[in-house]
């Protein structure tokens, strides 16, 4: 039995932006281990982690419901990074660039989204 979830594209950029995500977290403030840190690894892993999940159920329905979860995670993920500006934890320009990567892996989730209701 194969995991086809590592045939998908979207599942190499997601563990790309995973790395990028790490090493954001790591320049945080220690104070925020337990906070934002914490709840931006977790939001960053379960939006690849619902995908892979997802991606193993027997119908694509069920499938389309664990990507919208990981849809979730990233748009949590950008409320993270709005209140990390906030609290001066990150530049504008490292927020923006990681703003355009979360919107693509939106876009790129939503597509992929669409393909397999097509296939269904």
């Amino acid at each position: 039995m194969g995991f086809r979830f590592r045939d998908f594209p979207i599942y190499s950029e997601l563990r790309q932006f995973i790395k990028g995500i790490y090493i954001l977290n790591s320049k945080l403030p220690q104070k925020e281990n337990y906070g934002l840190a914490s709840q931006l690894r977790r939001a960053a892993t379960s939006a690849l982690l619902n995908l892979t999940e997802g991606s193993m159920k027997k119908s694509d329905k069920e499938f389309n419901r664990f990507l919208l979860i990981s849809i979730g995670s990233i748009s949590e993920i950008v409320a993270i990074l709005d209140i990390c500006l906030d609290q001066k934890y990150i530049s504008s320009l490292i927020h923006k660039q990681y703003l355009i990567k979360c919107e693509t892996l939106v876009k790129k989730l939503y597509s992929f989204r669409k393909t397999l209701k097509l296939k269904s």
